[in-house]
Order: C-alpha cells, then sequence, then structure tokens
C-alpha cells in the first residue's frame, strides 16, 4: 500500500513491473481455480491466462501507482458451479491473496539463494543493484497485497472468504452493511490518520511474516533475510 510519494523515481520501472507480475497472478490464481473446481465463468471469458492485458485495470492501476490503492479486474465467480459452494467459494477466495504470499516467500528465497552463492559478486554495481531493488519490492508489495485482500471489508477478498464461513442468515444480515463498509474502507485508505491506527499497524504484521520464511531459510542456508 505504498505510493509513488514513497518512493524514488529512479526505481518506478521495478515497482511496475512488480505491480504487473503480483495483480496479475493474483487474478489468475482466482480465475484458474474457479474453473478447476467447475466454474467456467473465467474461462470463458479468457481470464484463466498470464496475460497482465486481460488482468490489469488502467484506472485502477494508475491509482495504485499514485496513491497506493487500486485494483485489478476482478475475476467473474458464479458460486452455483461449484459443488460445495461455500467451501470452493472460500478456496477461490483465498486463491489470490495465497499467490501473493507464495511470490513473497519466493523473494525471500531468492534473496537467500543469491547472498549464499555469492553469485551478485560477478556482477556490475548496477546489475546488483537491480536485482535487489526488484526481489525487495517483490517481497514487499506481495506481502502487502496478501495482509490488505484478507481484510474482511468489500470489496475485498477477506469480505468474500468471511460470507462464505458465516451462516446463511449472518451472511444476509451482513449485506445489509456493505455499503457503510465500502464507505470506511475509502475513508481508512485515504486518510492518513485512519490509516495510521488500522492499515499500518497491519502491515506491520509482514515482519512476522518474513521471521516464518526465514525458518525454513535458515535450516536450507543457514540465515535469512
Amino acid at each position: 500500500m505504498s505510493g509513488l510519494l514513497f518512493y524514488d523515481w529512479n526505481i518506478l520501472p521495478f515497482y511496475i513491473l512488480v505491480l504487473i507480475i503480483s495483480l496479475t497472478l493474483h487474478e489468475f490464481a482466482h480465475a484458474y481455480s474457479a474453473y478447476k473446481f467447475g466454474d467456467p465463468t473465467a474461462e470463458q471469458m479468457g481470464r484463466v491466462t498470464l496475460n497482465p492485458m486481460v488482468h490489469l485495470d488502467l484506472f485502477g492501476t494508475i491509482l495504485l501507482l499514485i496513491a497506493g490503492f487500486g485494483w485489478a479486474k476482478p475475476v467473474p465467480v458464479n458460486r452455483g458451479n461449484f459443488k460445495n459452494p461455500r467451501l470452493m467459494g472460500i478456496v477461490v477466495s483465498a486463491a489470490g491473496p495465497v499467490s501473493n504470499l507464495i511470490l513473497a516467500f519466493i523473494s525471500v528465497f531468492f534473496i537467500c539463494l543469491i547472498n549464499y552463492s555469492g553469485s551478485l559478486t560477478h556482477m556490475t554495481h548496477g546489475s546488483q543493484e537491480a536485482i535487489q531493488i526488484f526481489l525487495g519490492l517483490l517481497l514487499r508489495t506481495n506481502l502487502m497485497l496478501f495482509i490488505f485482500n484478507l481484510i474482511p471489508i468489500p470489496p475485498l477478498d477477506g469480505y468474500r472468504i468471511l460470507q462464505d464461513i458465516l451462516p446463511f442468515r449472518a451472511s444476509l444480515s451482513l449485506q445489509k452493511f456493505e455499503q457503510y463498509a465500502a464507505l470506511a474502507f475509502l475513508l481508512i485508505v485515504f486518510l492518513p490518520p485512519l490509516r495510521k491506527v488500522t492499515l499500518d499497524p497491519l502491515f506491520g504484521l509482514g515482519v512476522h511474516i518474513v521471521e516464518l520464511f526465514n525458518i525454513p531459510m535458515r535450516w536450507i542456508f543457514g540465515f535469512g533475510v
């Protein structure tokens, strides 16, 4: 949840590349899992693909770059096509954030692998810096996307998961408050004082997630990030 105001313009190309990769994989994960569980809706609309042009929303991506808040094109899902709509709905909704968590883990692995092998020492300073910036942004961005998308506020994945977890009557009651929750979501995102006491502490959980990643890294390489 960081925009251009928080980044050096020199790393803008890396940030754009990271966003394209992260958002594309996130939406692909939704589409692919829905297709595998019996819903052909996304597949029929050409969304079961890793082509970024199919998934990215121009305005949402620009806003994400500028303000730190944005979106890709939502993947259409018809839960009525699932054998177990609630369970499969949870899995499909969680697939996007989980894909970001996997990307974050991959980033940590390659950071440790590169440091362990010393392969960067044979590269130019510019190449070393480019790889370090890219992997660092890939890690940070995907941790934030994972945490952010699991917040149970519409239109985020966490809200869809909550809807499928709650009993049917409670889920229907929850829908009455969607418009107010959406307003609260916008206020939290765009008002710095509210972000400071809500989103910022949540993103602080990324440190603990990295520590969990470091457990297998220390076993493999003898150190973490």
